[in-house]
């Protein structure tokens, strides 16, 4: 399936659907202390980037966000958050082109450094298997999040 990826609005009804799908799908996989998405509100702020995925007929099946949020360690650094694809169109490389555009549009914003939190275990092997095969590389806990059995950090430094 070919898709398009672009910035739009979360503040409309197929990217709450898409964000719904994603909090149904992390529910059983860490205590929801340790759930640390954007709500659409937050996704709608001046600092945060959303791209949406949608198939040659218009239909949104991916997600992904970049949350500039400034100086960190030294480096302008962003935070890749929100990132899913729609169940029946996993394996079609959707989440890869979702990433490529955060990159890119990172690298235009002059973000240094990326990183990430995500989950651990068998439920998020392929979010995993995304991140490094683009070249993050997995850290210690990041920004300000707590450093406990149920999160893995990642982090990729970028060029101009």
């Amino acid at each position: 399936m070919a898709v398009s990826v672009a910035i739009e609005s979360p503040l409309q009804d197929e990217v709450t659907g898409l964000v719904e799908a994603l909090d149904a799908y992390l529910v059983p996989l860490a205590p929801v202390e340790f759930h640390f998405g954007l709500n659409i509100e937050e996704m709608a702020g001046d600092d945060t980037t959303v791209f949406v995925a949608r198939s040659d007929a218009g239909e949104a099946v991916g997600l992904g966000a970049l949350k500039d949020v400034g100086l960190d360690t030294g480096l302008r650094t962003g935070e890749v958050k929100r990132m899913f694809t729609a169940p029946a169109v996993r394996g079609q490389r959707i989440g890869s082109a979702l990433l490529d555009a955060i990159c890119a549009r990172a690298r235009d914003l002059g973000i240094e450094r990326l990183v990430l939190e995500t989950g651990v275990g068998e439920g998020l092997a392929a979010a995993v298997r995304l991140y490094e095969n683009h070249g993050f590389t997995e850290c210690g806990a990041v920004l300000d999040y707590p450093d406990s059995g149920y999160s893995r950090f990642f982090e990729k430094k970028l060029s101009a």
